[in-house]
């Protein structure tokens, strides 16, 4: 794989360029995923046209990287600072690997960490994963997620399949516990539901694309689209931009992993 420095909005990132010629975009800002365009040319990842880039903001859209807590579920400000912080390049081999350790973030959440993501690109996938290290001579807990946007040509032709039978915690319905009982899932509204992870592979069908989205480590899968009504109040997405995503995260929020010192956690998503 190779890697060549470039800016997007003016901000610093990496383009990685596979053998097959697959290219992704990873913002140092978050160690964010911003594009990921396989061989055949099509981008698989949304981005909203009204994202904001820069110190202390959250990029709309790509792969976000959620550390250390998940949405509201904590003191920190929403979904944690990884997102918001800029991470360092520590080298490109057959993964592209970026790092946050403690610094500006310390005040807020006082641990000693290293987290670590690794970017890579095969034959038409694309798989990111997430390291933590726990680094100090405490135990910390915390929750995670890899927050990703999927791009869809209509939400209104999607359907996910892969969570039949399976629990999930509708965020909707002020966290009420349900259960799968369709074998495909559909949106004509908005959807927030925390489901534990699925058995097998989920399949993304796009009217006639489909995407395979894998997952290992986390264990949980968050399936998330504000639908018109809630789209309409976000700032960051123009009209109509929700109909062009469909966020299927990886994510570990229903049991925050509690790590001791020297400890290790990791997760991945694989889409392809």
């Amino acid at each position: 794989m190779q890697a060549q420095p470039t800016t997007f909005q003016q901000t610093p990132c990496l383009r990685l360029v596979g053998r097959d010629g697959a290219t992704a975009l990873v913002a140092l800002h978050g160690a964010h995923v911003l594009s990921w365009i396989p061989a055949d040319g099509r981008e698989r990842l949304f981005l909203s046209a009204r994202a904001h880039y820069g110190a202390g903001t959250a990029i709309r859209g790509g792969i976000p990287v959620i550390f250390p807590q998940f949405a509201g579920r904590g003191a920190l400000p929403k979904h944690g600072f990884a997102r918001t912080t800029p991470w360092r390049l520590v080298g490109v081999s057959d993964r592209a690997t970026f790092e946050l350790v403690p610094g500006a973030t310390s005040a807020a959440w006082p641990h000693a960490f290293r987290a670590r993501l690794h970017v890579g690109l095969d034959a038409g996938v694309l798989t990111v994963a997430l390291e933590i290290e726990n680094t100090g001579a405490h135990e910390f807990a915390f929750s995670a997620a890899l927050h990703t946007y999927l791009a869809v040509t209509d939400l209104d032709a999607v359907a996910l399949h892969g969570l039949a039978g399976r629990r999930y915690e509708d965020s909707t319905a002020g966290g009420a516990v349900r259960q799968q009982t369709t074998a495909e899932l559909r949106f004509n509204a908005e959807t927030d539901r925390i489901y534990v992870a699925p058995l097998h592979p989920l399949s993304l069908h796009d009217g006639p694309h489909r995407l395979r989205i894998d997952q290992h480590g986390f264990a949980d899968t968050v399936v998330w689209n504000p639908g018109a009504t809630l789209a309409a109040g976000i700032a960051d997405l123009a009209p109509g931009e929700h109909r062009r995503f469909l966020c299927v995260e990886a994510g570990q929020v229903l049991e925050p992993v509690h790590l001791p010192p020297g400890g290790r956690w990791s997760g991945m998503q694989r889409l392809g």
